[in-house]
């Protein structure tokens, strides 16, 4: 069972950027999976989460109506389409998963549940 996480880079602000977790060992289309980002001498924070039976999405307010989650149950992909990226998006992004229900918990930006990571992609925002 592994997610692995790709696709980040360096970006300028206002640009986009799409990062994928493809997941191996197990369906998306049975756990939900979250996006979460760690800055610099701050601490993991939840991102994103999307269930998996019905496809509802959250996330966290300093991303909301810039960043969109997405599966592709085909590809067995999670994607982050990151739009109008600010410089305190600079982050390693990860991806997650409890691998023990198809739905995104009120409380999904907690990390303790999650027991399936990737290795984290680094996403730099900077002109």
């Amino acid at each position: 069972v592994q997610l692995q996480a790709s696709g980040g880079g360096l970006v300028r602000p206002g640009g986009s950027l799409r990062l994928s977790c493809a997941a191996s060992g197990f369906n998306l289309d049975r756990y939900a999976v979250a996006w979460f980002r760690q800055a610099p001498g701050k601490e993991r924070e939840g991102v994103a989460c999307i269930s998996a039976r019905d496809g509802r999405t959250y996330y966290a307010d300093a991303v909301k109506g810039r960043f969109t989650i997405s599966a592709d149950k085909a590809e067995n992909t999670v994607y982050l389409q990151v739009n109008s990226p600010k410089p305190e998006d600079t982050a390693v992004y990860y991806c997650a998963t409890e691998h023990y229900t198809p739905y995104c918990s009120s409380s999904w930006y907690i990390l303790l549940p999650y027991q399936v990571w990737g290795q984290g992609t680094q996403v730099t925002v900077s002109s």
